[in-house]
Order: C-alpha cells, then sequence, then structure tokens
C-alpha cells in the first residue's frame, strides 16, 4: 500500500516507520531540518528504537519538505501539532485544515486518517467540508520516548471510522504491529475522538491524585511512599501511575485535559475541571515548599519532565521557575538541550560540576544518578525513581 504520512513529530515519524515495514511510505514536513536529518537516518526526536529502525532497519521510507502528487497514493495518514489555543478555548487545528485543503486543491478523492487529537465531532464536520475525502479518526496512544515502542505494541488500536475504506485501514495497522493479537475496536469517529480525551483525563486525574495524596502526607509528616504502596497494593487501584511529581505536562494531558473540559460545555461535571485545578495547586504547593526551605543560590536540574525525554513543553517545572522569578531567587539551569546562555532569564550553565557546586538547593522532578551525590541539598518528589 502506498500511504503518505504528514507531520514528522512522535507521532507522525513513528507511525511512518511502524507502516513502512510493509508498506511505500513517504514522510512529509515543512521544517527541512528534520527532513534532512531523517535523509540522512538520524531521528529529529529522542527515541532509541526510532534511532535505531532508521540507521539499521530496512524499511521503504523515503523523506520530503513538500506535499507532491498523490495520484498514487492509496491513504494519506495526518499528523500534525494541534495545539490548545487559550483564545478560542479549543485545539489549533488549522494545520489540519490546512493539509485538508491542498488535498483537495490537488483533487485527492482517497482515504484520510487523522491521528492528530482533535476535539470531539471534529472528523464529522471536517468530512461534510471535504466531502470529496474519505476521512476517519485513530486515535495515537504514545508516550514520549517510547513513541515507536508503543507503536509496535500498541495497548489498543481504535479505528473511528463510519466507511469500509477506513475500517480496512484497521487492519493495515494490526498488520504492521508486532504485538499478536493487538486490541482492536471500531466506533464512530466522534467515539474515537472521545476514547483519545477521555484516556488522558483520566491519566492526568490519576495523576493529581497521587500528587494531592503526597502534599497531605507532606503536610502532615507522614511517609507519602507508604501510604502510596499501601494503597496501590489493592488490585482495583494498581500499582503504577503513582510516583509524586511537580504536577503532569508534556504534549498530552494539558491540552487533552482542557479539551475536554470545554466540549462538556453545560452538561455537569466536576471531575474534569477538578483534574486542571489539582494540576495548578500542586505548582503552586511545590513553589511554597521549595520557598519555605529559604535558600537563595537555585539550581533547576533538567526541564525535561522524564528520563530519556526531550521534551519540556508544559512542564511543571517551567511554573515553578515562573514563582521563583517572582520571588527574584537566583536561580540557574541545567539543561544540555538549550544552547542559549539564558532561558526565561535565568543563567544556564551546563557544566555539571559547576552547576552542582554553586547550588545551595537543587530542584529535580525526576531522581538521576548525575545528582545523585547531592542528596543533602536536593528537592524532588521522585519517591520510586520510576521516570
Amino acid at each position: 500500500m502506498k500511504i503518505s504520512v504528514v507531520g514528522a513529530g512522535y507521532v507522525g515519524l513513528s507511525n511512518a516507520i511502524l507502516l513502512a515495514k510493509n508498506n511505500d511510505v513517504k514522510l512529509f514536513d515543512i521544517d527541512n531540518e528534520k527532513i534532512n536529518l531523517l535523509k540522512n537516518k538520524k531521528s529529529p526526536i529522542k527515541d532509541t528504537l526510532i534511532e535505531k529502525y532508521l540507521s539499521k532497519k530496512t524499511l521503504s521510507l523515503s523523506f520530503d519538505n513538500k506535499l507532491g502528487a498523490l495520484n498514487k497514493t492509496e491513504a494519506v495518514l495526518i499528523a500534525t501539532p494541534t495545539n490548545f489555543d487559550t483564545k478560542k478555548n479549543s485545539f489549533d487545528t488549522s494545520s489540519i485544515e490546512w493539509i485538508l485543503s491542498k488535498l483537495r486543491e490537488k483533487k485527492y478523492s482517497k482515504l484520510v486518517i487523522i491521528r492528530s487529537t482533535v476535539p470531539i465531532g471534529f472528523t464529522d464536520r471536517m468530512q461534510k467540508k471535504f466531502s470529496d475525502l474519505d476521512i476517519s479518526f485513530f486515535p495515537e496512544f504514545l508516550r514520549e520516548g517510547q513513541a515507536l515502542k508503543d507503536s509496535l505494541y500498541p495497548s489498543r488500536i481504535i479505528c473511528g471510522s463510519n466507511t469500509k475504506k477506513g475500517r480496512d485501514f484497521l487492519k493495515v495497522l494490526e498488520k504492521s504491529s508486532i504485538k499478536p493479537k493487538a486490541k482492536s475496536q471500531i466506533t464512530s469517529p466522534s467515539e474515537a475522538e472521545a476514547i483519545k480525551l477521555f484516556s488522558n483525563t483520566f491519566l492526568a486525574m490519576r495523576i493529581s491524585f497521587f500528587n494531592e495524596l503526597d502534599s497531605f502526607a507532606t503536610s502532615k509528616n507522614l511517609s507519602s511512599k507508604n501510604i502510596i504502596e499501601g494503597v496501590s497494593s489493592d488490585s482495583r487501584i494498581g500499582n503504577y501511575y503513582n510516583n509524586p511529581s511537580f504536577g503532569y505536562g508534556g504534549y498530552c494531558l494539558p491540552k487533552d485535559t482542557q479539551q475536554l473540559e470545554q466540549n462538556f460545555g453545560k452538561i455537569p461535571q466536576k471531575l474534569i475541571s477538578g483534574a486542571i485545578q489539582s494540576n495548578a495547586l500542586r505548582k503552586r504547593f511545590i513553589l511554597n515548599e521549595i520557598l519555605n526551605k529559604k535558600v537563595n543560590k537555585i539550581g533547576i536540574y533538567r526541564l525535561s519532565m522524564k528520563a530519556g525525554s526531550d521534551n519540556w513543553r508544559e512542564a511543571a517545572v517551567l511554573d515553578i521557575i515562573k514563582g521563583l522569578k517572582k520571588e527574584a531567587k537566583q536561580v540557574m539551569i541545567f539543561e544540555p538541550m538549550i544552547k542559549t546562555k539564558t532561558f526565561m532569564g535565568f543563567r544556564i550553565e551546563n557544566d555539571l560540576a559547576k552547576f552542582k557546586k554553586e547550588s545551595k538547593l537543587i530542584i529535580s522532578n525526576r531522581i538521576d544518578k548525575d545528582i545523585e551525590d547531592k542528596a543533602d541539598i536536593l528537592f524532588t518528589r521522585d519517591i520510586f525513581e520510576d521516570n
């Protein structure tokens, strides 16, 4: 099958590699730097398995920065960013709509698969607007740094389609998966969109629950670890996604919870809004805990939220830094991914030895072996060291 994938981020690149094992795939992105890296078999994102597949696996995969002729393409998969627009209180779906317009201009009339996260009802609206296209929605459930692994071994494959062509594409994804008999489900596009948003909002709620547990235990001088282990021993609750942090962040959870809250409209709800409010309160609690230590020279160790990730978008520590700035604290940041001398008005110090020597308090969302020797001045809520 000839497939075009638009967008070379986590979702697009991992899907392109997944599908290129058995199909002829072309990956498009407007970012020339990304395309040039990919042409040299180098990954523009940090993902060990993606790097391995690009450099060592035989794939029928090519790259371009322009959406060329599509007369032989049997399916176009869209995986462009849909950030949350706070002014519109909705995802910014302009990149998807622009691509759909381009497909219509090119008189393309075959299958279009949307894998970007969208508001509930978006696919149906686009199908009415672009009636010459066959549009389906297949939500992705990928973790940062594990995108290809989660594509090869999917927790489930959800097909949101009202047409035979869309539902047939489910078989293409099932065949590309390494996981034997991966669970799959066929729904309407709007139901598939809801599955994506409710799944991520539940994870945000779970993170918020254990963060609030940690806030309570910390305030009462109790062991968060003991309480969490006891609570998580109940098989109905489970021993996962229970490691405290500064708050949830990243590509998906903040924007997906906000979008779902907006999709509810006037439908009564408290939990969805509560998760968003809880996350804001957690960051405020963490900031106050840091300020209570009465230390002025503070080092921020890494902005990325997880080990092995190069992403710090919507990271909770960014709000912590903003709070420290308001309090006129002396802050320096250790983040090798940043090549400039400053970030958010604070100095970048990527000499680790110098960073550790000058810091009187080191703030880290997740414990790392490089700062284990500074345990006496380390502030973290990472109890289980499960990144």
